[in-house]
């Protein structure tokens, strides 16, 4: 997509965010517009699809009169192919642009009646059959009873239609393979939602520059994957993100502990054309209650960004989970960062990689954390590289954070990569942002495996020990900068000289006082 269309994509959709903006928080109104947009998005594919099936009769899926014998007869056909590929089905007169119609219209214009079964009715559809578990609930967060709509029905109506009438202006073109216009746009309104309102409406979202380097970190020397994970899936931007550097996923997985948030990431993957069959994604508890369906896989890639420093119980029953029990401690009940490590670490295939963003604390902290961090390095050797990022770049928290590299076949297994990104990035408003530059030579770094003086080191295992295995890039990394020495002579000559310069400034003040007839103030 051309920058000037993605403007105009951009500006569009948020004016379809300002009619909202007011009545209700940004987070709740998130939903609406991505639910819209998802039932925009099942509506044109549904129409493309059954347009190609009846090519040959001459007619558009739109065209068919839902009363008559015949076209009753086409439907029931059009459905089971809809069904069996696309997982879902709809009705000619359920499709966006026909409720987008009545809507508009002067008079019999309420649609919320209608919108509402056709919500429905796209769930229902998926009944039975292979689609029904990823297509369940999915509209559950667009309430369009609610309250903060409108007072009553017809002003819920009214705004209702006023945004599909504007989303019904942007062109998805999902004719065009090439243009992830529908991906654009869910992106920049997560990332808008993310940006604007703070932690609440943020807390799934994972900034696009840190994305891509945990996406080009874990495809380092691959073309294609059979897997990818991510324990703290959000939204499921992160896992599609490692989908644009590789030619193929065949698999998505992922686990989301937030059902709103749970929901978006099953949207996300949908809109992005990863068909029902190739992904995954489970709500629930990662560390509390992993999914029974992921328990015996190993991906082939894993990436996340887990809420820093999160409660969990810490139960004695986990000590003797496959995922925690040889490591002999827990991570503790106040700070679970170590405990998504240990679980991603256990479903790391042989030759993978794993990219997470952690609190620089895990680096340092010491008792229960200083002994998984330790069994890691001494006992597993899985640690590969350590990189530190700016402070604030995270919406919602301004702490520094790092990323931990790890692999369980490591090509270098006698050194661990330290890399300090932290002073390198751009002030962008309120937040700190990494410029595509300090992207890509983050990556370069990492996959040379390069030294260079304040930003780069691999340290030696040996090191490592003697350092008792506390991973603070600065031990590794100097980034001290010397003051430039100071020219004493030169400061000497200079105040000798501003000596004169004040004599000479006094006799002109004392000559106009003599003028005036007042006594001099020196």
């Amino acid at each position: 997509m051309s920058e000037d269309h993605k403007k105009q994509l951009q500006s569009q959709l948020w004016n379809i965010a300002n009619t909202l903006r007011g009545k209700m928080g940004a987070d709740e109104f998130r939903d609406y517009i991505l639910g819209f947009i998802f039932y925009k998005y099942l509506s044109e594919r549904m129409q493309l699809f059954a347009d190609e099936i009846l090519r040959h009769d001459g007619i558009s899926f739109d065209e068919i009169d839902e009363r008559d014998e015949d076209g009753r007869e086409m439907l029931t056909a059009i459905e089971e192919e809809s069904v069996g590929r696309l997982g879902y089905f709809l009705r000619p007169s359920e499709l966006f642009h026909m409720i987008v119609a009545k809507g508009a219209q002067k008079e019999n214009n309420f649609i919320l009646g209608d919108l509402t079964a056709i919500l429905k009715h796209i769930e229902s559809s998926t009944m039975g059959h292979e689609s029904e578990e990823d297509f369940e609930g999915l509209f559950e967060d667009l309430d369009l009873g609610s309250s903060k709509l409108g007072k009553s029905e017809n002003q819920k109506n009214e705004l209702v239609a006023k945004v599909l009438v504007h989303l019904d202006q942007i062109d998805f073109r999902l004719e065009d393979t090439e243009a992830d216009v529908l991906g654009d746009a869910y992106e920049y309104l997560i990332g808008q939602f993310a940006s604007g309102a703070g932690k609440k409406a943020g807390e799934f979202y994972t900034p696009p520059t840190v994305s891509t380097i945990l996406a080009k970190i874990v495809t380092t020397g691959k073309s294609s994957l059979k897997s990818v994970y991510d324990p703290t899936c959000g939204s499921g931007s992160l896992l599609l993100r490692v989908a644009r550097e590789v030619d193929e996923v065949a698999g998505y997985y992922g686990q989301e502990m937030n059902p709103t948030t749970y929901n978006l990431a099953r949207m996300n993957m949908i809109l992005h054309g990863v068909h029902y069959k190739r992904f995954d994604i489970r709500n629930e508890d990662t560390l509390e209650h992993p999914a029974p369906e992921h328990r015996e896989l190993r991906f082939d890639a894993i990436v996340a960004n887990p809420p820093f420093s999160a409660k969990w119980s810490a139960s004695a029953i986990h000590e003797s989970d496959e995922r925690f029990s040889s490591y002999g401690r827990l991570a503790p009940k106040t700070k679970a960062d170590f405990a998504f490590v240990q679980h991603m670490a256990h479903h790391l295939g042989d030759g993978a990689t794993m990219a997470c963003v952690l609190p620089h604390g895990v680096l340092f902290r010491g008792a229960a954390e200083g002994h998984i961090r330790r069994y890691l390095i001494e006992d597993c050797n899985w640690l590969d590289a350590v990189i530190g990022l700016p402070a604030n770049i995270f919406y919602g928290t301004g702490i520094p954070t790092c990323i931990l590299v790890l692999k369980k076949q490591r090509a270098n297994p006698n050194d661990i990569l330290f890399i300090d990104a932290s002073n390198h990035f751009e002030k962008v408003g309120n937040q700190n942002q990494l410029r595509s530059e300090d992207i890509d030579r983050i990556v370069s770094t990492y996959r040379n495996r390069e030294e260079t003086d304040k930003f780069s080191y691999v340290a030696e295992l040996s090191e490592i020990e003697e350092n008792d295995y506390n991973l603070n890039i600065p031990r590794y990394v100097d980034t001290f900068e010397e003051e430039e020495p100071v020219d004493l002579a030169a400061v000497s000559s200079r105040l000798v000289a501003l000596e004169k310069e004040m004599a000479q400034t006094n006799d002109v003040i004392a000559g106009y006082c003599d003028e005036l007839g007042v006594e001099a103030p020196f």
